[in-house]
């Protein structure tokens, strides 16, 4: 498993909801980024992780940080989860799965017996200098929006 922690965060330009390319480096120097990795627009697990960071958005943005989320799944299909639970950040588009595999998140999954490649929740916390300053890898949905929010403000405040 590729640890990211400490070291500068991989770089990617790819398009969001609305094909707009996003790249990390438009935030160096100025945001914190909390990037997620999540397997699949609307589904429960996930729709739960979008609304808890929708629901501390503003409290993230008043730290200084943006939040990105990341997944293979289509401009229509981001704009359709965006819409439908009034998601206040961008969802990039991932098609490729390249952004997830230089992250370390593009894994062998097995599901009811079957094995396939798809995403491993997680968030990485990227500083304005454009490091890691913290991971979480294998998230478990509930209380980890929290935790990402406590970590941010103790950088923050440090």
């Amino acid at each position: 498993m590729t640890q990211l922690e400490g070291l500068q965060a991989p770089g990617f330009t790819i398009p969001n909801e609305k094909g707009e390319m996003v790249s990390l480096k438009d935030y160096s120097g100025e945001k914190y980024v909390v990037l997620y990795f999540y397997p699949k627009d609307s589904t429960p697990g996930c729709t739960t992780q979008a609304c808890d960071f929708r629901d501390a958005y503003e409290d993230f943005s008043g730290l200084n940080a943006i939040i990105l989320g990341v997944s293979p799944d289509s401009e229509a299909s981001h704009e359709k989860f965006i819409g439908k639970h009034n998601l206040p950040f961008n969802l990039l588009v991932d098609a490729d799965h390249s952004v997830a595999e230089k992250y370390g998140v593009w894994k062998l999954k097995k599901m009811f017996g079957r094995e396939y490649m798809g995403i491993e929740r997680s968030t990485f916390l990227i500083d304005p200098s454009g490091k890691v300053v913290k991971e979480w890898r294998k998230v478990k949905v509930k209380g980890h929006i929290q935790e990402a929010l406590e970590t941010l403000e103790q950088l923050v405040n440090s």
